[in-house]
């Protein structure tokens, strides 16, 4: 793989070119994410009862002290043995930035349809200290678009607002929610598929790479990716070329 070899003032015209696109597509964003804050908000008058390490809590009682709340709907089914990859990916990222989101007064939380028997141990070996809450005897997950039952699966576009289809009964998303002073929950925005693909911050990263993503031939896009306790080790070499 080789890309055209050019001149350094060849290079930057060219890139000059390409920033102009740039710049048209972050204030594409900007206007986009405006947009968003004036949507239409659903109040939530479900009482949904999570588990959590601390005993149930309610869909309010996840705020804490905060008036917003972000929840990511981990793919962690009641029979799997550990969470989904690629949400453990996103999750990465997500646990380390917990603190500047409660600096903005916005609680974060994880659920999933596994039991919290299966959640914690897990949570725990990948070292995370965000809260995860168990969704297994609630129909949050159905609710909210990222659970699927088998007839679900059978038909057509069941994911993404009925826009399309999930390999697995168990999906991918995010969803915030809005605490009012009396106590009210509202939820006001949800988002899936690709329309969540900004929480697997690592891609920005690969992206500016020469290769890029580089999944083409793979089976399907995120077929490489691993716990990170599972990726290869590389063999550790002593500085001073000791053995």
């Amino acid at each position: 793989m080789q890309n055209a070899v050019v001149s350094r003032s060849e290079w930057l015209k060219v890139r000059k070119d390409f920033l102009a696109k740039e710049k048209s597509l972050t204030r594409q964003k900007d206007a986009l994410n405006k947009e968003r804050l004036s949507l239409p908000w659903v109040k939530v008058d479900k009482e949904y009862v999570f588990e959590g390490p601390q005993g149930n809590r309610t869909l309010a009682d996840l705020f804490g002290s905060k008036d917003q709340l972000l929840i990511y709907h981990f793919m962690f089914g009641p029979e799997w043995e550990q969470g989904c990859q690629s949400c453990s990916m996103a999750a990465d990222t997500m646990n380390a930035n917990l603190v500047h989101l409660n600096a903005r007064d916005i609680a974060f939380a994880a659920v999933s349809r596994a039991p919290l028997a299966k959640i914690e141990p897990f949570r725990k070996r990948m070292g995370w200290s965000f809260p995860w809450y168990s969704a297994s005897t609630n129909e949050f997950n159905y609710d909210f678009g990222v659970s699927f039952t088998a007839d679900q699966m059978a038909g057509k576009g069941y994911y993404n607002f009925g826009t399309g289809e999930h390999p697995s009964e168990e999906a991918p998303g995010v969803s915030a929610f809005y605490r009012n002073d009396a106590g009210e929950v509202f939820h006001t925005y949800s988002s899936y598929a690709r329309g969540a693909e900004g929480l697997l911050a690592v891609y920005t990263l690969i992206d500016v790479t020469p290769k890029g993503r580089d999944e083409d031939a793979l089976s399907y896009p995120m077929a490489w990716v691993r716990h990170h306790d599972r990726y290869e080790k590389p063999v550790e070499h002593s500085c001073c070329g000791g053995n």
